[in-house]
């Protein structure tokens, strides 16, 4: 998952947990204003009960003030509006038959479903009464008790609730959405990081990158250029050294051909003339097999000539050097398809101009050839080989060399596998700069290697 979108993803799961906490904190808010009501009722009415009690007082002082109590008329309009809604009061002691005196009840709030209705109380409690003496002095005035009623809390309990979450859902809503934005936009920079990782996986170590405001992605980008610049290096030593062991391998390979052509070479030839002469000397009176002894000399020898020189066209001097590189490589399909009439076909496609090419270059490309060559006539049961050699278009252009055969095989494992022939055509494509791939093709395998001629 992209960073932009995890980083949404907790936001909105942070919003999500705080609008979850306001809403619990909105039901315990609003349920518990209830009991505030419910103690405001009781005061207020109290407190007019207490003028009217003494307002009696005064007008009926023959009266004694155990007996004093509020008459009938506290039950007035002016006393329920004193009465927060979904609140009941009564004055106790209460006379005979008195109801007690409720606050608007009938359509406040909003019905709650049962679920919440169910659960609000069984987590908060129910409420409880609110009792105010009608006057601290004279405790025979009587009480004023004040009871919410529980549906009616609910309800504006609920009512409260949705309030708040309209507001809030807004709110978070927005926030989400500004902060989403304001968080894309921090990170857009890390898509240039991530375009210049990609450009230096592709070889392109050295990539300029722009100016960030952030601190952090400013650090990040001086540490992508430093690696860059340190990999560019560390690469160009490393071409130079494949190139120089390359070099020292070929000087080798050349004192190796000269020493096996001198001292084998010279030795099989002797070892052929001397089994001939005993051949021919014992041809007429071969009492002990002598001269069928010395022929199958002659014939073990002959065979051990022929693949020293196949031995020795491997080791000497590559044949571009000599012929160039489009004569090489035909000479290279005609020696293989000389050899025995039961070789696969062998198709060469040459295309563009190769008469120029020469040097590492040209040399590397026969070594290429010739080795994917050897490779899928001798390790592969395949029918048909294809060696397309192309010169590609451009001032700075490239030679792509690719070798398809329909042998099978699987391009993983041979991708993974460490021969010596393919590690040395691995290093030498490398240390001239170019890259080398190896896909499976529709019935087998595709070796190719491009070669930057500039370089």
């Amino acid at each position: 998952m992209r960073l932009v979108l995890q980083l949404v993803a907790r936001l909105l799961l942070i919003v999500a947990l705080c609008l979850g906490a306001a809403t619990m904190w909105a039901t315990f808010d609003a349920y518990r204003s209830v009991d505030h009501a419910t103690a405001a009722s009781a005061q207020r009415v109290a407190q007019a009960l207490q003028g009217l009690y003494w307002h009696e007082l005064l007008l009926r002082s023959s009266r004694m003030r155990e007996h004093l109590l509020p008459v009938p008329e506290w039950r007035t309009l002016e006393t329920v509006k004193l009465i927060a809604p979904g609140v009941c009061v009564e004055f106790q002691p209460a006379t005979a038959f008195e109801r007690p005196l409720c606050g608007q009840s009938q359509g406040i709030g909003r019905t709650p479903p049962r679920w919440f209705a169910a659960i609000v109380p069984t987590f908060l409690g129910s409420h409880a009464e609110v009792v105010r003496p009608v006057s601290p002095r004279a405790t025979a005035a009587g009480t004023v008790v004040a009871t919410p009623d529980e549906a009616a809390s609910i309800s504006l309990a609920w009512d409260y609730i949705l309030n708040v979450i309209d507001v809030a859902l807004l709110m978070a809503a927005a926030i989400a959405l500004l902060a989403s934005l304001a968080i894309a936009h921090t990170l857009a920079p890390a898509r240039s990081i991530v375009t210049a990782l990609q450009r230096m996986a592709r070889g392109q170590y050295r990539t300029k990158l722009p100016r960030f405001r952030s601190m952090e992605l400013a650090m990040i980008g001086r540490a992508v250029e430093a690696l860059g610049s340190r990999l560019k290096e560390a690469t160009e030593q490393r071409a130079a050294l494949t190139r120089r062991l390359i070099e020292i391998r070929d000087d080798e390979r050349r004192a190796l051909a000269r020493e096996l052509h001198d001292e084998f070479g010279q030795n099989l030839s002797a070892i052929l003339a001397f089994a001939n002469t005993i051949e021919t000397a014992n041809a007429q009176q071969d009492h002990n097999g002598i001269a069928q002894d010395a022929r199958m000399i002659s014939q073990a020898t002959h065979h051990l000539m022929a693949s020293l020189r196949d031995a020795l066209k491997r080791l000497r001097n590559p044949l571009p050097e000599e012929l160039g590189l489009e004569a090489s490589l035909v000479n290279l399909v005609d020696s293989w398809r000389s050899q025995s009439a039961t070789q696969p076909t062998i198709q060469l496609d040459l295309k563009g101009d190769l008469t120029d090419i020469s040097g590492p270059a040209a040399t590397t490309a026969y070594r290429v050839a010739q080795e994917c060559l050897t490779n899928a006539l001798r390790h592969g049961a395949a029918r048909e080989i294809s060696l397309h050699v192309e010169r590609c278009a451009g001032e700075d252009g490239a030679l792509l060399i690719r070798v398809e055969d329909d042998g099978g095989g699987d391009a993983e494992r041979v991708a993974r596998s460490a021969g010596f022939g393919l590690t040395g055509i691995r290093e030498r494509v490398t240390a001239a700069g170019g890259s080398l791939s190896i896909l499976p093709a529709r019935r087998g395998l595709s070796v190719a290697a491009t070669i930057p001629l500039a370089a």
